[in-house]
């Protein structure tokens, strides 16, 4: 204001000397009405500015009500010149929205009055919500702005280059704006007095690779913040580095791509960097952890960073406080060095290569207050200041730690007894780890202890009742173990604040009296295969926040006590399956919104119960349910999973069913249903799987199913369908199991098979009345790897191509089943037949590779571009008019487990080569053409006679014919077995090694 006035005594004296004595009268007078206060310091035309800039706002909470009087300078965040009453700055940062949400947030427009506030130095507009206008460029011309703070403030459109106008601007920050750059970054070089750069959450993709340039021209700047700006590329070198000021650096949340620079090295003032999801890969470079000043250090879920972990500690940094380099490709081990770190609080490694144990040093890190090492590689067992000896508690201080957390490691040994001395510990997360061991008793003294996560382990022995004495403890999870002992109220005893209790999949047994009241509330608890039975736990009746309810396989039996169907009604999940509980369910049965509820296997009857409209997976299978589905029975519009199968439901599917909009999976199978497949099943377009096999079900498959897009698999075998296979099911593109099997369908494979259906893994057309040729088409099929065509009227050829199936010529490598919601595609099982021998395979069908063509009509020869499917385990011919020889390279199918030739006319030889197939363990050649002497090395010296009875010109071990002296010297089989009895639960030496892989 002084150099304005100034401004203006000088105009008048030039003026005066032109015009004479009356104009500067008239100037001095003007000088006077601009400086002129309302009384109470506020300059008059200010004043006007800002009730003007009111005017224009919107204020819903009358957050502005002081904004009233002549005295501006006394209005709620305005502050002005004690001197000459000018107006330094605005803040209307909005606290109240910040907390409370957007209804407390000032809105509508900037006006352009603030251009009268020729002093103004700050503007700060933060937590208000301005509906998404721009950022008025008139703030460019705000000459003297220092201090500029948009956060949060609702603005949108193009960041104005006008604000390169603002020479004396040091504090810039735009986070949290819908903003982007439609200009280049050169108005910001000329920002010369900037230090402090925010801006995250903007579009700033058209910098290009070269916004670095320009940034690296303000030798001010201590704080750079450029997060979520769809930044990419980073200059890999530079010919200076002029910021080395900075002190602040966060590029995070960007798609760098890049390379760490190496000239990051030379920002020798850096105290924070925040790199974490930035798209980073290679090494991280060694130099960038020498910078002295730095504390804070975040290279975490860039996945493709690496580093020896011990060479990047280096001697360690005495003033980091906080790492994380999660989820990356770190290797090594961690050093000694890092107990050099003396100041770190938080150290995480989550998800890395890292090896080894962790080093007693750590214990030098006093104020070490989270280490988390969850995901790594570590093997040599618990760190070595964690012995049972108890006498380093003294030695290491680690009582100040209140963090520690190793998940997901590979830790052994047992767990030390002085743990218990870590008096301030609040969290012990040791889960997913291989320490075995009992939970030693000193874990009871830590009374600052809320988290205990020991889950995973291959922990043992029992909990000691000191346990009930952790009154602040809010997780107690020890799930997943080999954990026994009885289980009382001491157990629980002080345990006010517990929230999440965890015991599943123990073998505790849980005795407490029915008259007792615990002393907590909790929210979830998970007893799954721990002892309760035989009744519910009476005291669960008085759990009133109960959210999740684990009691499967539990030894409950009998009917249900009619007060636990009152808890269930506050219920997300609810799981009960697997006892033997009796009766019928409550009739509408009320459960919470959007809960999960699983009850299979157990001995539950009568007819389905009314639903509750919220609930989101229902499992019932496996029960003795009967009567037909209610006609509202699907009435719920969150309906995502339902299962049904194995109970006694008959009559029809009702055409209610297409009322599930949000349905994934529909599980009916194996009940007595009748009638058609309805229509409605079209209204599903969220259906991935449907299970209808093993009812009666009869008419033609629905035109309509093609209506299914997303369908992955459907399983329609087993009942007394007709008709052709429709056209519209080519619609169903993402068809992974496609299972008609034990139908009575006709007509000919559509060749569309080959080009509609590029995900199919199973194709089950078995003992239906196909015919025509086999299209040769049909090995375009690239997943195709499980082919059954067995039991109908094909002729013909066996196609050439299909020596072409890309998913046979290897093995599996993961057993990939499809998830559906919460569960999996598990329970399918497909009959794989083999003359008189029938293998079932279920929760291993995804690493089953097989083609089955017995029992048509086929004729001619073995084609040999079958030895090119290395991958086959099933391989079934018989029951055909094949003829000719097997080809000589049969052996290159070294993976077979099964081979079945009978009943054709093969001839010629056995070839030698499948004396090479080390995992066969059936196979029959009966009831051919076959001549000569029968191999006598490898598995097939371990056949009975019956693989190859039928065979009048054959001879040789097992079978009673001699064969004739070969060059001077007599040749006879290679031994004698016992008939094999091949099944999924006993296949021999091949289905061992088969486990082996599994496992």
């Amino acid at each position: 204001m002084y150099q304005y006035v100034s401004f203006h005594l000088k105009v008048s004296v030039f003026m005066s000397s032109i015009f004479g004595v009356h104009f500067s009268i008239l100037s001095l007078l003007f000088i006077s009405y601009l400086t002129a206060s309302n009384g109470g310091g506020c300059l008059h035309i200010e004043w006007k500015a800002l009730l003007q800039f009111k005017n224009g706002l919107i204020d819903p909470k009358n957050l502005l009500f002081s904004w009233q009087g002549h005295d501006c300078c006394g209005w709620m965040g305005i502050a002005c010149d004690n001197q000459t009453g000018a107006v330094l700055s605005i803040n209307l940062y909005n606290e109240h929205a910040y907390q409370n949400g957007p209804d407390w947030a000032i809105s509508g427009k900037i006006d352009s009055s603030l251009l009268q506030l020729k002093c103004l130095m700050s503007l700060d507009l933060s937590y208000n919500d301005f509906g998404g206008i721009a950022i008025p460029g008139f703030i460019g011309s705000l000459k003297h702005l220092v201090h500029l703070k948009l956060t949060f403030a609702g603005f949108s459109g193009s960041i104005p280059s006008q604000l390169g106008n603002l020479s004396s601007l040091q504090f810039l920050d735009l986070m949290g704006n819908d903003l982007h750059l439609v200009n280049d970054l050169e108005w910001i070089s000329r920002l010369s007095s900037l230090s402090h750069l925010v801006i995250t959450g903007a579009n700033l993709s058209t910098w290009g690779t070269q916004w670095f340039k320009h940034l690296n021209s303000l030798s001010s700047l201590t704080k750079l913040v450029l997060s979520t700006c769809s930044l990419s590329g980073i200059p890999a070198s530079l010919p200076f580095v002029n910021f080395t000021k900075l002190q602040v650096l966060d590029l995070s949340l960007n798609h760098l791509d890049s390379v760490i620079p190496a000239w990051f090295s030379n920002l020798t003032s850096l105290v924070h960097l925040d790199m974490s999801y930035a798209e980073f890969y290679g090494f991280i470079p060694l130099e960038l952890f020498n910078l002295p000043t730095l504390r804070y250090v975040d290279l975490s879920r860039n996945y493709n960073l690496t580093a020896d972990f011990s060479k990047l500690m280096g001697t360690g940094w005495p003033s980091l406080e906080h790492l994380d380099l999660s989820f990356n490709l770190l290797h090594g081990t961690l050093p000694d060095s890092i107990g050099n770190c003396t100041s770190l609080t938080e150290l995480r490694l989550l998800k890395n290569m890292i090896e080894g144990g962790v080093p007693s040093s750590i214990g030098k890190l006093c104020n070490l207050k989270t280490l988390n090492l969850a995901e790594n590689n570590m093997s040599l067992g618990l760190p070595p200041f964690l012995d049972k000896t108890g006498a380093c508690a003294s030695e290491y201080p680690l009582p100040s730690l209140t963090h520690l957390n190793i998940q997901k490691n590979h830790l052994t040994g047992d767990l030390p007894e002085w743990l218990g001395n870590l008096i301030n510990l609040q969290l012990l997360d040791l889960s997913y780890n291989f320490i075995q061991g009992s939970v030693p008793p000193s874990l009871g003294n830590l009374s600052q202890l809320t988290d205990l996560i020991l889950s995973g382990n291959n922990l043992n022995g029992t909990l000691a009742h000191n346990m009930g004495q952790l009154s602040k403890l809010v997780n107690f999870d020890v799930s997943l173990n080999h954990m026994t002992g009885i289980l009382t109220e001491a157990h629980f005893s002080k345990l006010s604040d517990l929230k999440y209790l965890l015991l599943s999949h123990n073998s505790f047994t849980i005795s407490i009296n029915s008259s007792w009241l615990p002393p907590f509330q909790l929210e979830e608890l998970y007893l799954s295969s721990c002892q309760i039975g035989p009744h519910v736990p009476s005291w669960l009746q008085n759990q009133t926040e109960l959210d999740s309810l684990d009691l499967s396989n539990t030894g409950i039996s009998g009917k249900i006590t009619p007060w636990f169907w009152n808890l269930t009604k506050s219920l997300i999940l609810l799981n009960i399956s697997f006892n033997k509980i009796e009766g019928q369910l409550p009739n509408p049965l009320l459960i919470g919104g959007l809960a999960d509820v699983d009850m299979r296997s157990n001995l539950l009857t009568g007819p389905l119960p009314r639903l509750s409209s919220m609930i989101t997976t229902l499992v019932l299978s496996n029960n003795q349910f009967f009567g037909p589905i209610p006609l509202h029975f699907f009435n719920s519009e969150t309906m995502v999973y339902v299962s049904l199968s194995n109970n006694n439901l008959s009559g029809q599917i009702p055409s209610s069913i297409g009322e599930i909009m949000s349905l994934e999976v529909l599980d009916l199978s194996r009940n007595k249903l009748n009638g058609s497949i309805p229509e409605s099943l079209q209204n599903m377009k969220s259906l991935k799987a449907l299970w209808l096999e093993y009812n009666s079900l009869s008419g033609p498959i629905p035109h309509s199913l093609g209506s299914l897009l997303q369908l992955q698999t459907l399983h329609l075998s087993n009942n007394k369908l007709s008709g052709e296979i429709p056209q519209s099911l080519q619609n169903c593109s993402s068809l992974e199991t496609l299972d008609l099997r034990d139908n009575m369908l006709h007509g000919v494979i559509p060749t569309w098979f080959a080009w509609s259906f590029p995900k199919l893994r199973i194709l089950g057309l078995k003992s239906n009345m196909f015919s025509g040729q086999i299209p040769p088409q049909l090995s375009n099929m690239s997943s195709l790897q499980v082919l059954d065509l067995a039991h109908n009227n094909f002729q013909g050829h066996i196609p050439l191509s299909f020596g072409n199936f890309k998913a046979m010529t290897s093995s599996p490598k993961m057993n990939q089943h499809l998830l559906f919601g919460n569960y999996y595609e598990g329970h399918f099982s497909m009959q794989l037949s083999s003359t008189s021998n029938l293998l079932e395979f279920t929760k291993i069908l995804s690493l089953v590779v097989s083609i089955d063509l017995s029992r048509n009509k086929l004729s001619g020869h073995f084609p040999g571009t079958l030895t090119n499917l290395t991958g086959l385990l099933v391989l079934d011919l018989s029951d055909n008019s094949l003829s000719g020889e097997i080809p000589q390279n049969i052996g290159a199918l070294h993976g077979l487990l099964s081979l079945d030739l009978s009943n054709n006319g093969f001839s010629g030889n056995i070839p030698s080569s499948m004396s090479s197939m080390s995992f066969i363990s059936h196979l029959n050649l009966s009831n051919n053409n076959f001549s000569g002497c029968i191999p006598s090395a490898g598995q097939l010296s371990t056949f009975d006679e019956s693989s190859y009875i039928g065979n009048e010109f054959l001879c040789g071990l097992p079978l009673d014919v001699e064969c004739s002296r070969v060059n001077g010297s007599k040749v006879h089989g290679g031994g004698d077995a016992s008939v094999e009895n091949w099944s999924f639960h006993s296949v021999g030496l091949g289905f061992a090694v088969l486990f082996l892989i599994i496992a």
